[in-house]
């Protein structure tokens, strides 16, 4: 520490003491290392203006002394290099210690809820500690006050009223101590006050501004805005649906449902009676609906992939698949020819249909791409299943129940209800060629 040279305090103790100041100005941003807010009266921050007096007075003497100003500063680089050092005060300087107590005062105004009792605190303490230096010096100093007061209110350009409307609160420039010890610290308080009231004006009227937009915006824009959410539940839905047949687990499954039916049906039949526990049943079902598709896996990923994200109103999807059951009546005849063609299918279809029989309710605890996709519409599971779900959407009183839309006069449109229509709807009305 050869460096520093001051007649009443070693480099040591200087340091020690700004730990203390930085401790200070924790304080002075509003909160207790508690969490709790740091209340301030006149008298605490008269004293914390002090400290940073007693900092200007000690940089004020070594001004001259470029040597023990970069001893010090090498110290305080030290210091704040600290991980546990406070992080919004790490630009802390001898530049800064030499205009402690107005580094302080912008902690106060700028940091601090800007309540009324603060405020009248942080003004009454400014006055004091501004008196108490002018009485040192000045007989009339009440009038010396207002008289400086009152210069700095009639000699501000109007180039400083264009740099407060910046709302610039960034650390201010450093000019030397001396030329802060010859300002007004009611003055700079004041500077402060007025610029954080102007930042609050401002941001107030980009508020309304900003609501009235959004306003004008939500009203011009409003069926553009539903089409867009409706294209993102889509996306999300195709997203979901891939990812379930995409994954490992499924694959695995589609795997071990090729091994087990290509068996005849009198030997995967009992390979089913001896999973059929309570604990697995899901599982058994799931497996059944994978072997009704699994020799076209990669159909099923094809017609979900290439699914169109066109946002057809749910009522568009509601009348497509209500057409669908429809339809199925007035063609028994090829209904009757497509089972033929895919007996296999078949078997396991009515193999789950005698299964489900009283418990139609644990589909919807099975995925709603692999109930649409591998339930045929000429199946009885698939008329039952379909039937429900669109009571359901037009708020029928049934022993299933989706989603809670009903209960609050919702509409069906991102819920669990839309999502098993939806996959009805591209799987088997979907025009799209694959």
């Amino acid at each position: 520490m050869g460096g520093w040279s001051h007649p009443e305090i070693s480099l040591e103790d200087l340091l020690k003491l700004i730990k203390g100041f930085v401790d200070i100005l924790i304080l002075a941003s509003g909160y207790q290392s508690s969490g709790r807010f740091a209340h301030w009266d006149p008298l605490n921050i008269k004293k914390a203006f002090q400290w940073g007096l007693f900092f200007e007075n000690v940089f004020e003497s070594i001004d001259g002394n470029q040597d023990s100003m970069a001893e010090v500063d090498a110290a305080l680089s030290k210091l704040t290099s600290d991980p546990h050092f406070p992080q919004g005060l790490t630009h802390i300087s001898s530049t800064t210690l030499g205009k402690a107590r107005f580094y302080i005062l912008e902690h106060f105004i700028r940091t601090l809820p800007m309540r009324d009792e603060h405020l009248k605190s942080v003004l009454k303490a400014t006055i004091e500690m501004d008196l108490d230096e002018l009485q040192r010096t000045e007989t009339d100093y009440l009038d010396v006050y207002l008289d400086k007061l009152m210069l700095q209110n009639t000699t501000r350009s109007p180039q400083a009223s264009v740099e407060e409307g910046k709302m610039d609160f960034s650390p201010r420039p450093s000019p030397k101590a001396k030329a802060y010890t010859k300002t007004n610290l009611t003055a700079f308080a004041i500077q402060g006050i007025t610029k954080r009231q102007l930042a609050v004006s401002c941001v107030s009227s980009i508020e309304t501004s900003v609501d009235v937009v959004s306003k004008t915006i939500a009203q011009g824009t409003s069926n553009e805005l539903q089409e867009q959410q409706k294209a993102y539940v889509w996306s999300n839905w195709r997203m979901k649906t891939l990812s379930y047949l995409l994954d490992k687990q499924t694959i695995r499954l589609v795997s071990g449902a090729s091994m087990i039916f290509s068996a005849p049906k009198v030997q995967w039949i009992q390979v089913f009676e001896q999973l059929d526990t309570s604990s697995e049943e899901i599982e058994t079902f799931e497996l059944l609906l994978v072997g009704c598709i699994s020799r076209r896996w990669n159909h099923v990923i094809k017609k979900f992939m290439s699914s169109c994200n066109e946002p057809f109103s749910i009522y568009t999807l509601y009348e497509g698949v209500h057409n669908l059951i429809l339809k199925r009546f007035q063609n028994v005849k090829l209904m009757e020819e497509t089972k033929d063609s895919k007996f296999k299918e078949h078997e396991i279809v009515e193999y789950l249909d005698a299964k489900l029989s009283n418990q139609i309710h644990r589909l919807w605890e099975i995925p709603p791409a692999l109930v649409a996709s591998s339930l045929p519409p000429w199946s009885r599971l698939f008329e039952a299943y379909a039937s429900e779900l669109l009571s359901q959407f037009k708020g029928k009183t049934t022993k299933i129940r989706c989603c809670s839309c009903s209960d609050g006069n919702k509409e069906h449109t991102e819920c669990d209800v839309a999502e098993r229509i939806w996959c009805l709807y591209i799987f088997h009305v979907s025009k799209i060629q694959t």
